[in-house]
């Protein structure tokens, strides 16, 4: 099969959901489908059934040419394993070559946040940087790194997962198995959580959404509560893009990137996030004073980076 005889999807598997996305040769997503992600205390084939359905229902029959796989997890040098992946089941995994069986197609197979910053760097908020920093907010915290324009992905292929660099020692438990780990403080998880110590104790919006059931509650809910103004919801967004900036300040410190990028589905709060980030990266960068501090972008993709990226990569390999 040619290039021209089918069409590329990118796949972006999370803890909660996995995003399945026909994508152009320009970065356009032409069309999408949407699973729910089954857990990280289930069977690896439940996962590896909704990434078929979502599959299925974009290509609609016709012919695939190649599909991306951006997993939100530690993916091995040889882009052939999930090694480990905090939300999910996957625990050294033959994914890539397992699912290209089942799909009789070229798959590909990355981790999400390096798939995110490919998206932004051939198509996005990044074009032209040669050193850029991308830090994906979801469940949990992803990330990824460009040195000179190249992805770097470190011996084992596991460079940029910034969401387990501890930060409290002895602080809240991570689903990693560590403890203070940033994204249980910056996160979509640590935006619901935040919001849910306080139902009942003081007045938002959110308790009547919820239906005073904090189980119930969805980062969504919380940003859609925040844009009208709801005081719990934008001190979760102060709190929790307080907590952003801290930890860009460390990673430019250590990086000296030339551009920021958020991305990932908080990043959709857009400024209501990133304008108590930028403050707290100032505040807490090493001489920020004394140099240029990169700018802090929201991902031209979003939520889609992560498809977008995956696509381009399949669109690429093949």
């Amino acid at each position: 099969m040619t290039p021209d005889e089918g069409i590329y999807l990118g796949v972006d598997i999370g803890g909660t959901k996995v995003l399945a996305a026909e994508v152009g040769a320009d970065g356009q997503v032409v069309a999408t489908a949407r699973r729910t992600t089954p857990g990280r205390r289930v069977e690896v084939a439940l996962v590896e059934d909704a990434l078929t359905e979502a599959v299925q229902e974009v290509a609609a029959g016709r012919p695939i040419a190649g599909v991306g796989l951006a997993a939100a997890g530690f993916v091995d040098a040889s882009g052939e394993r999930v090694m480990f992946a905090p939300h999910l089941p996957w625990r050294g995994d033959p994914t890539r070559s397992r699912l290209a069986d089942r799909w009789d197609t070229t798959v590909v197979l990355d981790n999400d946040a390096n798939c995110a910053v490919r998206a932004e760097g051939v198509y996005g908020v990044a074009r032209g940087a040669e050193d850029i920093v991308m830090v994906t907010l979801g469940t949990g915290i992803g990330g990824a790194v460009v040195v000179g324009g190249r992805i770097h992905r470190g011996r084992n292929g596991m460079a940029g997962e910034f969401g387990h660099m501890q930060v409290l020692p002895d602080g809240a438990p991570c689903e990693c198995g560590g403890f203070g780990c940033w994204e249980q403080y910056c996160s979509g998880n640590a935006l619901v959580r935040f919001v849910r110590t306080r139902l009942g104790r003081v007045p938002t919006v959110l308790e009547q959404w919820c239906e005073g059931d904090g189980e119930r509650l969805t980062g969504p809910m919380v940003t859609t509560a925040a844009e009208h103004d709801d005081p719990v919801a934008l001190q979760a967004f102060e709190s929790v893009g307080d907590w952003l900036g801290v930890g860009l300040a460390n990673l430019v410190a250590a990086l000296d990137p030339e551009v920021v990028v958020i991305g990932g589905g908080v990043s959709a709060a857009g400024d209501l996030l990133l304008e108590p980030a930028r403050s707290a990266l100032v505040r807490s960068l090493v001489g920020a004073g004394h140099r240029q501090v990169p700018p802090v972008h929201p991902a031209r993709f979003g939520p889609h980076a992560g498809v977008v990226g995956a696509a381009h990569l399949a669109r690429s390999t093949s």
